[in-house]
């Protein structure tokens, strides 16, 4: 009884969190479309939309600039919040993310080495390669937190991931500075969305909703891991082909933000642990809650960081750092050994 009394509230919560999540993402967005360099009224915002005239200078700022930075934004927020989710719960590590142990380094670098050595590559190229990058920086992780004594442990990985971060941001710096990409980089690293046009968005988007999609069909079997492999397997799940199907699904959602935005850390950590929060730590709810308030966040900070400095580009992986470095620190000291915490 108190197991169904439980899920009942749980469901409740998600309700009531899920629909205030989409209230605050829709008013963000609609403030981010109207403020800007210049104000739009909301008549200009609305025809743009639904009857876009290409002669209107405004409605072609908010179709063709605007809207695909809003698009962006929310993708990269889902995407992020939603990979640090299924890492935390496929490594029971509150303190996973794909920034901070990593992984978008290994995108960036991927990235970075497709500017320095195939300056003529597209979108597509890129992504892949900066996939590819995320991925072999995954198997490092893996490989470094198991080599030694005992088992791969949360701090472990934590631990590995950091240090591999900052080797590869070392690298990256040393090629972006080898063939003058300091021009090119400096905004993108620091992560922006300032210069995204619709093609980001359609080559994102593929990638994007198949990483979605993948996520929510194995939310159940990510609910059911964290009760451990033993209990997993006797239920049913299989293990061996949730953590495959996660690591991808990391993997590609990280690829598809650095692409978009560049290296943005912390949101992965800080979404997933206060989503948890809200609804407990059954992945069909987490992971639908992450999504919304992910995109709520990115959408929010971005709004936030134009407003710094009206007329100039203020990058939101700054003030996301500031945001997330003292969240980090409260989880860590909330960690007592390798517990997952609720």
């Amino acid at each position: 009884m108190k197991i169904r009394a439980s899920r009942s509230d749980n469901t409740k919560r998600f309700i009531i969190f899920l629909t205030i999540g989409i209230a605050l993402l829709f008013i963000a967005g609609a403030l981010t479309l109207v403020f800007g360099a210049n104000t739009m009224s909301p008549k200009t915002v609305f025809d743009s939309l639904f009857s876009f005239n290409e002669s209107d200078y405004d409605q072609v700022i908010v179709r063709n600039m605007r809207l695909p930075r809003l698009i962006a934004d929310i993708i990269v927020g889902v995407s992020l919040s939603v990979a640090g989710a299924i890492m935390q719960g496929t490594t029971k590590n509150p303190m996973a993310d794909s920034g901070i142990m990593g992984i978008s380094s290994g995108a960036t670098l991927g990235v970075v080495v497709v500017l320095a050595f195939i300056p003529g590559a597209g979108r597509f190229e890129k992504m892949g390669v900066s996939a590819l990058g995320a991925g072999l920086v995954t198997l490092l992780i893996y490989t470094i937190a198991f080599v030694g004594k005992g088992r791969i442990t949360s701090d472990r990985m934590v631990l590995s991931g950091m240090a591999i971060s900052t080797l590869l941001s070392s690298v990256t710096t040393a090629i972006i500075l080898k063939f003058g990409l300091m021009n090119q980089m400096i905004r993108y690293t620091s992560g922006s969305s300032a210069n995204t046009i619709w093609k980001d968005v359609f080559v994102a988007l593929p990638f994007f909703s198949s990483g979605l999609i993948v996520s929510l069909i194995i939310s159940r079997s990510l609910t059911v891991m964290n009760l451990g492999e033993e209990v997993s397997r006797s239920l049913g799940a299989n293990v061996a082909v949730t953590r495959t199907l996660s690591t991808i699904v990391v993997l590609v959602l990280s690829a598809v933000a650095v692409i978009i935005i560049g290296p943005v850390g912390y949101i992965g950590l800080m979404i997933p642990y206060i989503a948890r929060y809200m609804v407990g730590t059954d992945y069909r709810l987490v992971l639908p809650v992450c999504a919304v308030y992910g995109g709520a966040f990115v959408v929010i900070v971005d709004f936030v960081a134009r407003l710094i400095h009206p007329g100039m580009e203020y990058p939101i992986g700054i003030l996301i750092t500031i945001i997330g470095v003292p969240f980090f620190i409260y989880v860590s000291r909330k960690q007592e050994g390798d517990r997952f915490y609720d």
